[in-house]
This record gives structure tokens, C-alpha cells and sequence, in this order.
């Protein structure tokens, strides 16, 4: 589906049966970004965008090797209460543009996200950053504050913490003469362990959360955004972490084998007059382990704020 900058009054009012992750892809619209904006190419990005912005707009980024379907239970209660929610594959990620030729850095996705919210005439948003997704919300509440209302991160890579799976699925001769079905092996250990609650590891979950990566074009497109893992980007912003002046929410499961709970306390410290709350019995995964918990976080934030 195309996307025609069409008036808010045309977008869906609340999401669709996403009872599959098929149904999920099926929302998705599609906008192609000029070569100049985000890469030399012009790059095609894939992103669900919902609901009417009474209340504001939200826009919900996820990480690696996840896309925007990682939010398909929280986004209805958003909307529900009232907001637009704009949830993009990043670049590389998900449904977007695949090919083996532009960079997947933090920095990139920033500037694509920046472009994506010109290209769709917003301005400034309710930022919502998990994992790699995390640091790119911390970039562009730094570099591009303009764009940020709120900030909400949550199990966010920051500071050198990367998961060594992830480092390990970056190099190629390790990885690229491997199979698809090796990739899809490691993928659902991967997501086994980021969940506290083992009925949360839904068959549609699973399957939904690898169907991007389950072919060649897929494989070495997460290779190459593991590639892009660089924690000289993080460290770049540690100095930074005290001009942010979005107010700020650092949301983490408490649970998390990979981001560790004691790095969202730190971010929280660092972030002037950030809040840190945590969520019990939840893990990486958050928004599929304790998908009420966060809804109610981003929308308790945003009323008191």
C-alpha cells in the first residue's frame, strides 16, 4: 500500500484484526525516501500508522532482529486512548529495504526516522525506543530534539553492552555460509530467552518475529544490521546524556539477560530528571511479555507529563 500524504482524517481509526503477523504486515504502508535523504539510494520504508492524535502522535521503534510487529499488542490501548501511533521497520529491518547497499548504523536510522516524520508532515513526537531502537532514540533526542516531545526508552542498548549473539550474527565468514535454517535455530533461542513468561512464546509470536530473516535476502540483511552494531555510536552519546531535555522515561524488564537492568538506572541518573521504572517478571521482550504493564507506562507517563 502506498502512501499518498493523505489527511489525517484518512488513516485507519484503530488497528485492524492483528490476530496474525500476516494480518500485521498486511496494515503496513509504504513510502519511498529520496536518494539524498537517508542513503545515496532512495530507500522504501514499511510502517504501520494508526489512530487519531487527539492526545499527540506516538512513534514506536523496536530493535534487532525484531520489527514493528513487536508492538501489535500495545498499539490498540494507544490508540484507544487516544493517540496516533506511527510504528516503522527500521531500515534493513523488518519489511523495509533489504538490499545489500546502504549502511544500518544508530546515526543512519536516526536520519531515516527524521526524514520518515518530514516526508509525513509531523514534528515533534512521543519517542518510544526499545533496544537498538533505544539508541536511536537517545540520538535523536540529543541531536535532533526537535523532533522529541517525550522520550520513553526502554531495554535499550547503551553504553558498550551489545548481546554477543547479535555481534556474532554481524560477522560474515562466520555466518553467511551458514544456513537459513541455522539462523532461524539461533533466532527462536533468542527469543526463548528474552521472555519471562514461556506462554508468551505464542507459535504467531515466533513465527512472526522470524519471518522477515527465514529466506537468503533475509539472512544477510540481519547480518549486515548485526554488522552495524558499533558501541563507538553509544559511547559517542554517554557525554550527551545531560542535555536531553525531553522528559524522560526509562522503562526496563527487570528480567533482561542482555540489557541489564543496572544500565536503565544508569541512563535514568544521567538523563536529567529521567524516571526509571521498572516491570517485574518481565524480560527483553517486554512488549509481548507484559504488553499491559507497558501500554499503561507509556500512557500514565504522557498524562502526568
Amino acid at each position: 500500500m502506498s502512501h499518498d500524504l493523505s489527511s489525517q482524517a484518512d488513516l485507519p481509526l484503530a488497528p485492524q484484526d492483528w490476530s496474525t503477523w500476516q494480518a500485521f504486515k498486511a496494515s503496513q504502508q509504504e513510502i519511498v525516501l529520496p536518494a539524498g535523504a537517508v542513503a545515496h539510494i532512495p530507500v522504501t520504508i514499511r510502517y504501520v500508522d494508526v489512530g487519531m492524535a487527539r492526545c499527540g502522535t506516538i512513534l514506536l521503534m523496536h530493535g534487532i532482529p525484531t520489527w514493528g510487529y513487536l508492538y501489535h499488542r500495545v498499539i490498540p490501548p494507544l490508540v484507544a486512548a487516544g493517540y496516533r501511533v506511527l510504528a516503522p521497520d527500521l531500515l534493513g529491518h523488518g519489511w523495509s529495504d533489504r538490499r545489500d547497499r546502504f549502511d544500518r548504523s544508530f546515526q543512519t536510522q536516526a536520519h531515516m526516522i527524521v526524514a520518515l516524520l518530514s516526508a509525513l508532515g509531523l514534528g515533534r513526537v512521543e519517542v518510544v525506543g526499545h533496544d537498538t531502537g533505544g539508541a536511536v532514540a537517545l540520538i535523536l533526542a540529543i541531536e535532533h530534539p526537535q523532533v522529541v516531545n517525550r522520550l520513553v526508552v526502554t531495554n535499550s542498548v547503551c553504553y558498550d553492552r551489545f548481546d554477543d549473539d547479535m555481534l556474532d550474527f554481524g560477522h560474515p565468514l562466520r555466518w553467511q555460509p551458514r544456513s537459513v535454517a541455522d539462523l532461524v535455530q539461533a533466532l527462536e533461542d533468542s527469543l526463548a530467552a528474552g521472555l519471562s513468561n514461556p506462554q508468551r512464546l505464542t507459535p504467531e509470536f515466533r513465527s512472526g518475529m522470524i519471518a522477515p530473516w527465514a529466506s537468503e535476502e533475509g539472512k544477510l540483511s540481519l547480518l549486515r544490521n548485526a554488522s552495524a552494531l558499533n558501541a563507538n555510536q553509544t559511547m559517542a552519546l554517554v557525554d550527551r546524556h545531560g542535555a536531553i531535555a525531553a522528559p524522560t522515561l526509562v522503562l526496563w524488564g527487570m528480567d533482561d539477560p542482555w540489557q541489564k537492568a543496572a544500565d536503565g538506572q544508569q541512563l535514568a541518573r544521567e538523563i536529567p530528571g529521567a524516571q526509571f521504572q521498572p516491570i517485574a517478571g518481565a524480560s527483553h521482550w517486554i512488549q509481548q511479555d507484559a504488553p499491559d504493564q507497558f501500554s499503561t507506562a507509556l500512557l500514565d507517563f504522557f498524562a502526568q507529563t
